[in-house]
């Protein structure tokens, strides 16, 4: 019997945990999938920001935009849509380094910074 092909996944990384790895200066790039109107309400600093529904027009430049293999926490605003897109980019782009915030940007809102609104 043949064994099936495992997948990789992305890992799952806390508000905290991220908060943490980024203070010690870790390179890491944070990516957001959430809409334009969602970022307009909550937003982190230096985020690359690549709406879901936009991809039709950042889908051919995907590697010039995250580069070749970057350690890459990709976000939303509650870790769903992230998570798909994280597997999505390791399975059909080959990323390896990949983490998905858990619980997204209201996570972070509550775990980590108040000052980033609720929505």
């Amino acid at each position: 019997m043949i064994a099936p092909l495992a997948m990789a996944l992305p890992e799952s990384v806390s508000a905290k945990q991220l908060a943490q790895r980024l203070e010690a200066g870790e390179a890491l790039l944070l990516l957001d999938v959430r809409e334009l109107e969602e970022l307009v309400l909550a937003s982190l600093p230096g985020v690359v920001h690549l709406p879901l529904s936009d991809s039709q027009n950042w889908l051919g430049s995907l590697p010039q935009l995250l580069g070749t293999d970057p350690n890459l926490v990709v976000m939303c605003h509650g870790g769903i849509r992230s998570w798909q897109f994280a597997c999505w980019l390791m399975e059909t782009h080959g990323y390896t380094k990949v983490w998905n915030l858990e619980g997204g940007i209201d996570a972070w809102s509550v775990q980590v910074d108040s000052a980033v609104p609720r929505y």
